[in-house]
């Protein structure tokens, strides 16, 4: 099977599956729990998200992993967990996908802020946290790493490092940006134009954004950076619209319908991986996968 990066490169437009949170309250997944011990707890519940998404038409799948550093897992007692919940989420993954695709293992933000940027630890403190769920993340059998809804530099800087220079696998890095009256940027101030160029400077593979949006913002995200990063591969997963708080919970508006109608100009604004984040279920990822193969 061809690469990952090899097919952008040739011009596919690869499909990336969806929201994981989501899926996993409605298999059971309780208020305060940790989302990553159900890789050791609940298994076949995991796997089966992510064969919903291949199913529906994911070339790429992500790892039930996007909290399970050190300091995530410390708020629940399970920082000992470290090795055990990334191996796991990877094998996971890796079985259900097998020789269909990709697993690109998810890495979510520590939580924490840095000295330089007010708060309390050092980048090496990062870079050794983000080292120990790559070297997991790898041994479980990911095909590349997906580093995700970033809003700091420094922060995704000591992840991008951390993973290529303890793996050879490829690396998306992705930021989340909120709309504003300056434009977008993230809740550290990071633009899109800036965001891509640490990334791409820092060894990224693959840049983009993820998270905050839907998929019409997504657009003109995607616009700014493929100006500030002309020939690097860009991973779009939107959201299916803004949050609407309703009846006590927290929905999603935008159909699959809606998002792949959109679909097109994203693909045309320069996205080359496209998926989904919160609120988008396999049918999303289905209706988008079909809308990118028209785009071909």
């Amino acid at each position: 099977m061809k690469g990952l990066l090899e097919r952008v490169a040739a011009g596919e437009v690869l499909i990336s599956d969806g929201a994981m949170g989501t899926f996993l309250q409605a298999k059971g997944l309780q208020p305060g729990e940790c989302p990553e011990s159900w890789n050791v707890s609940h298994p076949d519940a995991v796997q089966s998200i992510a064969e919903a998404y291949i199913a529906a038409g994911s070339d790429i799948v992500e790892t039930n992993s996007f909290g399970a550093t050190s300091y995530k897992l410390r708020e629940y007692g399970l920082t000992e967990q470290v090795g055990a919940f990334n191996a796991a989420s990877a094998r996971l993954a890796k079985s259900a996908m097998d020789d269909k695709g990709y697993v690109a293992a998810s890495i979510g933000p520590t939580g924490q802020i840095t000295e330089d940027e007010g708060g309390e630890v050092t980048e090496a403190d990062l870079y050794e946290a983000f080292k120990a769920q790559v070297v997991a993340l790898a041994a479980g059998g990911a095909d590349a790493f997906c580093i995700e809804t970033m809003s700091s530099i420094t922060e995704a800087v000591q992840a991008i490092k951390a993973a290529k220079e303890n793996s050879d696998l490829p690396v998306i890095c992705t930021f989340t940006f909120e709309p504003g009256a300056r434009g977008f940027r993230t809740m550290m101030g990071a633009e899109p134009a800036a965001a891509a160029e640490a990334a791409v400077e820092a060894g990224a593979d693959v840049i983009g954004a993820n998270c905050g949006n839907g998929i019409a913002n997504m657009i003109e995200i995607t616009k700014q950076l493929r100006a500030a990063a002309p020939g690097t591969p860009i991973l779009i997963h939107a959201n299916a619209g803004m949050p609407v708080y309703e009846d006590g919970k927290t929905v999603f508006k935008e159909t699959p319908a809606d998002m792949a109608a959109r679909v097109a100009e994203l693909v045309a604004a320069g996205a080359n991986i496209i998926g989904g984040c919160c609120g988008t279920t396999p049918a999303h990822i289905a209706a988008m996968a079909a809308a990118a193969k028209a785009t071909v």
